[in-house]
Parts: C-alpha cells; structure tokens; sequence
C-alpha cells in the first residue's frame, strides 16, 4: 500500500482502485492532482499486477482482489477524513461488487469506464471462450492505443514491462461472471453520493451499461457523464484536466452536503 499527504491542510482522503493488466504508477498525475487539491490518497497494486509481484499471465482469483480493496479503504479510514473511493475499469467494478454486498462507510464513490460489458472481446476466442480449458492462454490486447488519445502516454508506456493483458481462461469467465452479477443485482447499493463518468469513445466497454446501471439505483445524490470525445482511460486523455476539475467539484460538493467548509 502506499500513501500520498496532501499539500496543505487535508479536506478528505482518496482511495484509488485501478484497472486490470495496469498498475498504480498510471496514476501519478493524478495522484499529484489530488494532493494539490488537499486530498490524501491511498492505493496500491492489485494482486498480481505492478513492479512487486506482477505477472505476465492474470490467474488471479477475483477473491484477492476484493479482499485487496477492502483492506485499501480501510487504510483510507485510518486519518478520520471523509473517504472517497475512486475505481477506474476493472477496480470500479470490484467497489460495485462489494457495495451490492455490504454497506461501506464512505462519504461518496467515482466510477470510471466500469468494466460492466466488455466491448473488445479477445478476438481470437470470442464466441468459443466457455469450451476453453480453464488454463488456457488468452490475449485480451488492449493496447494503449485503445485506451487514449493522448500521444505522450504512447511514448510513456508503449514499453511498459508492468503491464499485461494476457490471462487464463478461468480468470476472463470469473470476470464474465461478476459482471453479470453486477448488473442482474435486483437490490439498490446503499443510498450515497456516486458519480458514474464514461468516455463516449470508449473501445473498451459498452457505456450503455453504466448509464443503465447509475439509473437503476435507487440514490438521492447521483451523477453520470459522458465524455464525448474521450476514450476509456479518462484520466490519461489529453481533456484529463477538464475530467479532474469534473471529480474534484464531485467531492467538494459532498464535503459541503456533509458540513465541511470546502
């Protein structure tokens, strides 16, 4: 885990869940970004991803990621701050998953691009996936391409050793599986303030189904937006100011709501 102050007198505390195949480190803007705006933030590599004990192959169990998270907010909590959970594809997600499971006492969620229907199925197998032996090798190939417009994250990651989106078969069914869960869920999440924001460009995922699935909640402080122009990695986009300014008023107006002066 690892924790960044905020510059200044800290308003609330961030915790951020990031994508599958990635790591923390796509999110150093970011993360200087919130701390400019006086937010700690807390994050850290899902299990089997990043620098420390990544794999060039995902078999992880969705388990241990949901175990991850959980142990991340709770270390958000620890400053007695108000805590907001940002999670960004896959990781937006997993706090969708735990949230339709149990209450988390947070003052607001950002969703982002949630891995709801997966758009870009791995070509080669799409259609054939559930014949495949559970060990078989699958290449998602999301490409940075894919995920942003903005050249100068080309050149930053086009060789990054940390990132892979090769997994076995098991582990894109459990995925399969616990999107499915998600969006069949018949019960409301606990009443609390969530911004859902997609990319309308977004090779990745079907944004219909986020819209549907913030609509579908039964909140009194909603938001959903989409980013015309923008791809799904929201906050590498060359608009990634626009889009952290949009965030940043998200969770200023709750602090407001709940009695902070902002």
């Amino acid at each position: 885990m690892w924790k960044w102050e905020a510059e200044g007198q800290p308003k609330a505390v961030v915790v951020i869940v990031h994508n599958a195949y990635e790591h923390h480190l796509r999110y150093a803007w970011l993360i200087q970004k919130l701390r400019t705006g006086g937010f700690h933030v807390v994050t850290s590599d899902l299990p089997g991803h990043g620098s420390e004990n990544g794999r060039r192959l995902h078999d992880e169990p969705f388990d241990s990621y949901i175990s991850h998270v959980k142990k991340m907010i709770e270390i958000g909590m620890l400053d007695s701050l108000p805590v907001f959970v940002l999670g960004h594809g896959l990781g937006a997600s997993l706090i969708m998953h735990i949230l339709q499971r149990e209450k988390l006492e947070c003052a607001g969620f950002i969703f982002s691009s949630p891995w709801l229907s997966i758009k870009h199925q791995p070509s080669k197998f799409s259609g054939v996936l559930t014949k495949l032996s559970s060990s078989k090798k699958i290449n998602h190939d999301i490409t940075i391409e894919l995920l942003t417009r903005n050249y100068e994250m080309y050149i930053e990651f086009q060789n990054d050793r940390n990132y892979s989106s090769k997994v076995v078969a098991s582990w894109y069914k459990e995925l399969q599986a616990m999107m499915k869960s998600i969006v069949t869920h018949e019960e409301s999440i606990q009443d609390i303030p969530v911004l859902v924001h997609t990319g309308g460009q977004d090779k990745i995922t079907e944004i219909a189904a986020a819209k549907k699935w913030i609509v579908n909640q039964q909140l009194s402080d909603f938001q959903y937006k989409e980013w015309k122009r923008l791809y799904h990695d929201l906050y590498q986009e060359p608009e990634r100011e626009e889009v952290y300014l949009f965030i940043e008023s998200f969770m200023n107006n709750v602090l407001r709501s709940l009695g902070y002066i902002v």
